[in-house]
């Protein structure tokens, strides 16, 4: 598999990499062996970048994931996690929630600061029973998750001594790289301009169907050698299901303009012969700031479904043809 590099970092991913949220149990139980066998079948097609994160399942994914890689090469593979929640034990009648079904009994406690990173960071490494985290992620900060106002004060307490933290750990060779994993554009703009950030892990703004990233993230993400990963190609299904009844965009219902957006996107699907989910699936790779498409899924056949559709390569001309029916532009 093709590996790309991280910013100006020695990092180099596969351009297809594997996310942890499904692992932690995201919407629906996923029994372990599952999960594990998702992993396998992503080792053995070749992808060597795994994604995950404290607040997946609350510890779960970083714990099943672990697991895993314990049983890898270290120097085989890239492992990113985040910071920017802090979990602390909780009874399990007091557990969140937070769309995953039986997490371990932690609740999440959210902190940007200097001494919440270097906490967080620790809490990682025995949970993942391993030695080495690759990049670190600051972890959903931004009006999209927090209101503006907790953004604010959050954004004070990255800015006073949380960028310090990640500086301090990548300086001294504890982390290779560092960036923010986010829903939205505006908050990455905010960090790039004052952060050399490495790389940005943005789910769902720069996909087939919402391009609020083109203007001016992808440009400044040149401008300062920013890689990005992408999540969420399928915009929470609905580029994946088509504009049925039920479909889901950005977490919730697809509203009238989206559907509308996504039925001409299937019209075009099928006068070009290519399947929508295909074309999902490979647009962001056209684009030189992209390092690789982060796929999540809890079920080894989806993974396998997900994974066959990178082939054949779609020419990157035949995406103009998309265009007019995208939204956030």
């Amino acid at each position: 598999m093709n590996k790309r590099r991280i910013g100006r970092t020695a990092l180099e991913i596969t351009e297809i990499s594997l996310g942890g949220a499904a692992l932690g149990n995201l919407y629906r139980a996923v029994p372990r062996e599952d999960a594990m066998a998702v992993m396998d079948g992503a080792w053995e097609a070749g992808i060597r970048y795994f994604d995950t994160a404290p607040f997946y399942g609350f510890g779960l994914s970083e714990r099943r994931m672990g697991d895993f890689l314990q049983e890898k090469p270290r120097d085989a593979f890239v492992l990113s996690t985040k910071v920017g929640r802090r979990l602390r034990p909780a009874p399990g009648e007091d557990l969140p929630g937070l769309g995953y079904v039986d997490p371990l009994p932690f609740a999440v406690e959210y902190d940007y600061s200097y001494d919440a990173i270097m906490r967080s960071v620790e809490s990682s490494y025995a949970r993942l029973g391993l030695n080495r985290i690759d990049i670190l992620f600051v972890h959903d900060i931004g009006v999209y998750t927090h209101g503006p106002e907790l953004t604010r004060t959050h954004l004070g307490q990255l800015f006073g001594s949380g960028l310090k933290a990640l500086e301090e750990l990548k300086s001294s060779g504890v982390i290779g790289a560092y960036g923010l994993g986010v829903n939205e554009v505006d908050v990455c703009l905010t960090v790039l301009r004052e952060a050399p950030l490495d790389c940005i892990l943005l789910a769902g703004r720069y996909t087939l169907l919402d391009r609020a990233a083109e203007r001016e993230l992808l440009p400044l993400c040149r401008q300062h050698g920013t890689s990005i990963v992408v999540g969420g190609v399928f915009n929470s299904g609905i580029l994946a299901t088509g504009a049925r009844e039920g479909a889901n965009f950005d977490y919730g219902p697809a509203n009238e303009e989206v559907l509308a957006a996504v039925r001409g996107l299937e019209e075009v699907a099928e006068r070009e012969g290519i399947p929508l989910s295909r074309a999902a699936l490979q647009f962001p790779l056209n684009e030189p700031a992209v390092a690789s498409i982060l796929l999540g899924t809890g079920r080894p056949e989806s993974l396998q479904r997900n994974l066959a559709g990178f082939a054949p390569a779609i020419e990157p001309a035949r995406f103009a043809a998309f265009e007019p029916h995208t939204i956030n532009r």
